[in-house]
């Protein structure tokens, strides 16, 4: 398979796979003999139902606890001006890696170091609780009778917690990370090794290889250039955006309403350009329409299943929160719906280019390259291409239209989709 992301065996993010190696046990008898049949005694017994049944809950348990706090990692990311296109270019890379040939479970990276940072954020706001429950009796001791032996006695108390606390964690972090670390502290191994430099230089040596891990700067940069090559497909949107500010002539309505129609002809593609820019990792090839067009045209209803998700049940639901401004101080929680919604939709858009594409090297391999001829292929095509998709744009239009009178963002609405830009509420790109 033609992978072109940058060759996903390196890429970042990738978790470490389940696969262990097994130890076989190939003792055979006495040596100077030849081997014989497989002793049964020594042979690994099958799992029990109830293991297995236990082990697919921890899984789960676990997977499910890790894609939360990965949707609050982005969503909180997404609520922070300038740093929320590593947002945008992280949707990017999910639906990019799919097109390319990549699985949904690789294509979602990070997703295991979202656990592992959820798991160390939960563990510092527990630790934190004595803390701020003597710190508020403090107060309340200094309020009743200042300068108090109770109220001293208190602070002392919250700052030994607060010092104890702290070695707690960076203990549980330099032993791995995990539950287990943060649920006992293994105090016998701690009172051998604590005092040991070298166990505190790998602890800020693995910290920094997890930061440079991520590639935050590669993930901006292809949200900077993700949204740049977006903004240039959506100036029919802007031009509508100045004819409905400024445009009072008849004229100002014709050109406006042609934009819209032109507007209308670009959605049709450009969700699955965004992923086709991705899987390329090139400027460029944002701006592939025929490419693009053609191999979608092998799968016409995958892709008119993905353009239904991506422009109308995904982002549609989304304008009711954007009615009413947010405070900035909890933009954040909104963000956390919106970046639930989109990345789904990101998934849809690139399963359908990755369909496509597959299509279209089957039929190069065993044929001329062209499009079935087929009746029902051919009837299939025809009729997504005129009426279904049509049809999805001009439905998810008409909430792009109407958002401008009950959206927070007015007529700035006609570029500051979700759908195709950052998942957000009210600021942004």
């Amino acid at each position: 398979m033609n992978v072109t992301l940058d060759s996903l065996s390196n890429h970042p993010y990738d978790d470490p796979g389940s696969s262990h190696a097994e130890a076989i046990d190939d003792r055979s008898g006495s040596q100077g003999h030849a081997t014989g049949p497989p002793n049964t005694s020594d042979e690994q017994r099958p799992m029990s139902w109830w293991k297995r049944s236990l082990g697919a809950c921890g899984r789960g348990v676990w997977n499910s606890w890790s894609i939360g706090w990965l949707i609050v990692l982005l969503a909180v990311v997404t609520a922070i001006p300038v740093l929320q296109l590593m947002v945008l270019g992280y949707l990017l890379l999910v639906a990019g890696r799919i097109a390319a040939g990549a699985t949904v479970r690789q294509s979602v990276p990070g997703v295991h170091a979202a656990g592992q940072m959820g798991l160390v954020l939960t563990a510092i706001g527990i630790a934190s609780l004595p803390t701020q429950m003597l710190a508020h009796w403090e107060s309340v001791a200094t309020i009743i009778q200042p300068d108090s032996s109770l109220a001293s006695r208190m602070r002392v108390l919250a700052i030994t917690f607060s010092l104890l606390a702290t070695v707690h964690l960076w203990w549980a972090w330099a032993r791995g990370g995990s539950l287990r670390h943060f649920l006992w502290p293994q105090p016998k191994r701690f009172m051998r090794e604590a005092w040991r430099p070298a166990l505190w230089a790998e602890l800020s040596d693995r910290i920094w290889r997890f930061i440079a891990s991520l590639r935050l700067p590669m993930l901006f940069w292809m949200g900077v250039r993700g949204a740049i090559g977006t903004l240039v497909w959506l100036i029919p949107a802007m031009i509508i955006m100045a004819v409905t500010r400024d445009g009072k002539q008849a004229a100002a309505g014709l050109l406006g309403g042609i934009c819209f129609l032109v507007l209308g002809y670009i959605l049709m593609t450009l969700p699955m350009l965004q992923a086709h820019y991705a899987a390329e990792n090139r400027f460029r090839a944002i701006f592939d329409w025929r490419r693009v067009r053609r191999d979608v045209h092998f799968a016409p209803w995958s892709y008119a299943a993905a353009m239904l998700v991506a422009l109308v049940l995904m982002p549609i639901p989304l304008y009711l929160l954007k009615i009413e401004a947010t405070p900035e101080e909890i933009v954040w929680l909104p963000c956390l719906v919106f970046v639930a919604f989109m990345l789904p939709a990101r998934i849809a858009t690139g399963l359908a280019l990755r369909r496509g594409r597959r299509l279209r090297r089957l039929s190069e391999t065993e044929g001329d390259g062209s499009l079935p001829k087929r009746f029902f292929p051919k009837v299939s095509r025809w009729f997504v291409r005129f009426a279904m998709a049509p049809t999805i744009v001009a439905f998810y239009l008409f909430v792009l239209f109407g958002s401008q009178f009950t959206s927070w963002d007015g007529v700035d609405t006609w570029v500051r989709q979700h759908a195709l830009l950052v998942p957000l509420p009210f600021i942004g790109v």
